[in-house]
């Protein structure tokens, strides 16, 4: 029997499914241990469950995800309304060379991921579905560039999108730790707060007032952005250079801001951009999650595997002998090592909790908790769809 949901229905499915997943972990707390997503706990749970039905013979579902693409442009839009220069030069050099460093991962992330696909006899975009799409990306980049890549033949990419996401999520949590820890205990770092590193942890903008107001005019100013945005993506296609949807967005998304920010004429309310595009995510990724094909797993299971452990295995490496070395040699610096792995292989939020539980052993290091979110918030999904396309165009 097959059981055929339209897209509303589908975006309820969804939204059940994300809750449930919200259950899940209140039960389960070796789940919030790891920082994984609502929407990712219940979308595995249901997709297995979908997997089951589907193999026994008992329903068939058919699932309309026509929602999927709108919610994701909202996520992404959202983000580019964190893009602050303001904010970046506060950070100083700090930012600048944790974004190198973040950038130069993505690279390797995605070499080394098409080099191994390709020696395994995968398709190479395998490889980078098994890169910095969802190392550095994590569930939305992965949940965003999948369509792409079916579209140019790897079938099941949403799957292996969400599987890889979920690996480095967990990975990245496991290895943070240990990652600090060791180098502070090796070296036998201290933390050196120094005056101008508390000023820059210390500096938080205005308080935003959420009302119906604010809300509906930060949410007006995201389809406008997505608006111009769709435009722009034209004006590429002419000239010949290919971009995600979602990066034109954010690229109107950020001068929209920064002008308002330049001129005095208008400014961004981020708790209203936070709020609208946490909404944006938490659908675009439930919606992706609940159309998961288990099944098409089995062929690739194996290469996958052993592409993500050698993922793991440069990202441990990477950020004890890279990150740390560059980016000061100091207390801080192991601090940042620990939450790159989070970073480089989940998300921020992984990051974060990698260098929390650090620092609350060890002591305060808040020049790592100033520069780390700033490039992870906005900075590195820039530079990181810049380097799938190159890769993806080179590929074709």
């Amino acid at each position: 029997m097959e059981l055929k949901l339209d897209m509303m229905q589908t975006a309820a499915l969804a939204v059940v499914v994300y809750y449930f997943g919200g259950w899940v972990k209140s039960k389960w707390q070796l789940l919030y241990k790891f920082c994984i997503p609502d929407p990712v706990v219940g979308g595995i749970i249901f997709s297995i469950l979908n997997l089951i039905l589907k193999q026994t013979g008992v329903v068939t579902l058919s699932l309309d995800t026509t929602l999927q693409s709108p919610f994701m442009m909202i996520f992404f839009t959202s983000i580019g309304f964190t893009a602050s220069l303001e904010l970046v030069k506060k950070g100083g050099i700090q930012v600048v060379l944790f974004w190198v460093l973040a950038s130069v991962l993505c690279i390797i992330q995605n070499g080394v991921g098409v080099t191994l696909a390709t020696a395994l006899g995968q398709n190479p975009l395998l490889g980078l579905i098994t890169g910095s799409v969802t190392m550095t990306g994590g569930h939305g980049t992965g949940g965003a560039f999948a369509p792409i890549f079916e579209q140019m033949g790897l079938t099941g990419a949403t799957t292996f999108a969400m599987a890889s996401a979920t690996f480095g999520l967990v990975a990245g949590s496991i290895i943070g730790g240990p990652v600090g820890k060791r180098l502070i205990e090796k070296k036998g770092l201290k933390p050196n707060v120094s005056q101008a590193a508390k000023e820059a942890a210390g500096a938080i903008e205005a308080e935003d007032e959420i009302t119906y107001e604010s809300l509906f005019k930060s949410f007006a100013l995201l389809l406008i952005a997505v608006g111009i945005g769709a435009i722009l993506e034209k004006f590429f296609k002419k000239a010949g250079i290919t971009l995600p949807s979602y990066v034109n967005s954010m690229i109107i998304a950020a001068i929209i801001l920064n002008v308002g920010e330049s001129t005095g004429k208008w400014r961004i309310n981020s708790k209203c951009t936070d709020l609208i595009g946490n909404i944006g995510l938490n659908m675009f990724l439930s919606m992706a999650l609940v159309g998961l094909k288990l099944w098409e797993l089995a062929a690739v299971a194996g290469p996958m595997l052993i592409i993500l452990v050698a993922q793991v295995i440069i990202m441990a490496l990477f950020a004890t002998f890279i990150t740390y070395n560059v980016m000061g040699k100091d207390f801080d610096a192991a601090v940042m090592a620990a939450g790159h792995c989070g970073f480089g292989m989940g998300a921020t939020p992984n990051a974060m909790a990698n260098m929390k539980s650090v620092v609350d052993r060890f002591g305060p290091a808040p020049r790592a908790f100033f520069a780390l979110p700033i490039v992870g918030a906005f900075l590195i999904d820039f530079t990181n769809a810049l380097v799938i396309t190159t890769f993806t165009n080179f590929l074709k």
